[in-house]
């Protein structure tokens, strides 16, 4: 093999990942802006998860027979990305943790990425419009496939947990109980010349015709088959299934893209909590006039005054947080020419089973803008200082930043221009190092707001302990909810859907705090070699100018700049 057979092999196999990635799952293609792909459905038969493995597979398989060193440096980083990516594509349909792990947490559970994808669709033009129609007529067969799978799970002794079944059926019921003209299936994201009320007739006569049975027969598998023989709280975690342990491993790897064990991970995530205690002491003497972490947490749990008086307060304090950081982004960034990101309210229905926010990326064609979803329900058991950290976590300089970017990156393969949960421990890890950052940029209003801001951190280092405890340890759903009062300052009820949300999406959780550890741990050595000819600017320029990459290769990348910038 030649260096430009190895080039051209490789160039080849970037774009069939691209094709094979997006027709396995074209709901998140759809999600992530990509366009092509609205008429489809992934096919979640057992049969249609072998066939799209066996599709990954032979990806790494031809992948392996290129010789690395024929490549250049930006060759051989597209070699390294693609096969974890194509790995971990295939771990998971060989693993199918989702079917014996019934949820409503989003990206995790199938038909709440329906909920969550199909309406993200923009119908712009007539054959847009006919996308989403084709698309619709689908889904009442998705919703009975994924009965099928749970039905052929618990048969087979792959039982869910009574807590992610409840949670599922709760938003299947929500969903049905809208009005039809109010089903946000029925409601696509119209722009152009568009007959929007025309469409909108079409969509609901589908979905009251065809997708609402549906969803009807799935909630009453739910509740009639799976509720019933539900594993209890204390029998959580995934290691209770069979396969379980295994698939846990995979998903730990696959998440953090890392080879940590799930026991250090659970030692850094209680290393972390220690390190966090002086933190809180120092911050809480300042605000509070004590010391004791315990009374802090206590303090910030039971002010009213920290809770929001209602839902707009909700959304300007966000939209407040993301302007003044668009404001100071260029003196810590390089100039990106992005789309913009506007402040979205997640739908009630999905309050039960939503985090506090999420980020929707941008269309790549440009027609719809990134969007940071905030939960804005029950505004008077949200706290204020929760929110700014949230804000620059899912926009800039988090999410938005990272992601948007990319998408502008047309000399990178076009399916690393468009990368989120596939490369978790990159995206989460920048998210939750730009809550730190903002810090240093000056951009929390108060040092309430960094109270926040460190009981972020203190939820991200909890996840460590808890995500491992229940999939790894065992730890009953009870013991997991009261590590984290104990170490936080949430609520209960937060806590209860930060738990159910771990529960449902094995090893995800461990993305945030061991991705922030390896970024914060390569600007410490750039700072260290570099000494005052460190630039901030370019160390994120770097950071953000691959794309999402798994840590190792961050870590080739950081290194070469490093190396670059000291001669």
């Amino acid at each position: 093999m030649t260096a430009e057979e190895a080039r051209t092999d490789l160039e080849r196999l970037s774009v069939e990942f691209f094709e094979v990635q997006n027709t396995a799952d074209p709901l998140s293609a759809t999600l992530l802006g990509v366009g092509g792909y609205d008429a489809l459905l992934p096919d979640l038969s057992r049969e249609g998860s072998h066939r799209d493995a066996a599709r990954f597979s032979g990806i790494e398989q031809r992948l392996a027979a290129i010789d690395r060193n024929l490549l250049d440096e930006a060759g051989q980083v597209n070699h390294a990305v693609l096969g974890r990516l194509a790995w971990g594509a295939r771990s998971d349909l060989e693993h199918g943790l989702w079917e014996a792990n019934v949820s409503g947490e989003g990206y995790a559970s199938p038909q709440s990425m329906i909920f969550m994808c199909v309406p993200a669709a923009v119908v712009s033009d007539a054959a847009a419009s006919q996308s989403y129609l084709t698309r619709l007529g689908s889904l009442g067969g998705l919703f009975d496939a994924i009965a099928e799978r749970y039905g052929e799970a618990t048969s087979e002794g792959r039982l869910p947990t009574a807590a992610g079944v409840r949670q599922a059926i709760e938003q299947l019921a929500g969903h049905l109980a809208l009005p039809i003209s109010e089903d946000t299936l029925a409601r696509p994201i119209v722009s152009g010349a568009i007959d929007a009320e025309a469409l909108a007739v079409e969509a609901q006569a589908i979905v009251a015709k065809s997708v609402r049975p549906a969803m009807e027969r799935l909630l009453a598998r739910l509740r009639d088959d799976l509720l019933p023989v539900a594993r209890g709280d204390n029998e959580v975690g995934i290691r209770f299934v069979p396969g379980g342990e295994e698939g846990y491993r995979a998903a730990v790897r696959r998440h953090t893209t890392t080879e940590l064990t799930p026991e250090e991970i659970h030692q850094i995530g209680l290393d972390c909590i220690a390190e966090l205690q002086l933190e809180w002491a120092d911050l809480g003497e300042k605000v509070l006039g004590t010391r004791d972490v315990p009374s802090i947490l206590g303090r910030l749990r039971e002010d009213r005054s920290l809770r929001f008086s209602d839902s707009a307060a909700i959304v300007t304090m966000v939209d407040d947080a993301l302007r003044r950081a668009e404001q100071a982004r260029d003196e810590w960034f390089p100039a990106y020419s992005i789309a913009e990101c506007v402040i979205e309210e997640i739908n009630p229905i999905e309050a039960g089973s939503a985090a506090l926010a999420h980020y929707r990326p941008p269309a790549a064609d440009g027609s719809r803008p990134g969007a940071h979803c905030v939960l804005t329900t029950n505004p008077g058991e949200r706290f204020t200082y929760e929110y700014e950290a949230l804000a620059f976590h899912e926009s800039t300089p988090g999410h938005h930043l990272q992601i948007a970017s990319a998408q502008t990156l047309v000399d990178l393969p076009t399916y690393r221009r468009f990368l989120d949960a596939q490369v978790c421990g990159y995206v989460e890890g920048w998210g939750l190092y730009c809550e730190r950052l903002a810090d240093e940029m000056g951009l929390y209003s108060s040092d309430v707001a960094r109270l926040g801001m460190l009981s972020f951190d203190s939820l991200r280092a909890c996840r460590l302990v808890v995500d491992t405890g229940m999939h790894h340890l065992g730890w009953s759903r009870q013991k997991a909810a009261k590590y984290m009062w104990d170490h936080t300052a949430t609520t209960v009820g937060n806590i209860s859907n930060e738990v159910v949300r771990y529960i449902g999406w094995p090893g995800q959780a461990l993305a945030y705090m061991i991705g922030r550890r390896e970024i914060r741990r390569l600007r410490a050595l750039g700072e260290e070699r570099l000494g005052s000819r460190f630039d901030i600017r370019a160390f994120h320029g770097t950071v953000l100018g691959s794309g999402a990459v798994p840590l190792d290769v961050l870590d080739q990348l950081v290194t070469r700049w490093i190396d670059a910038a000291s001669a």
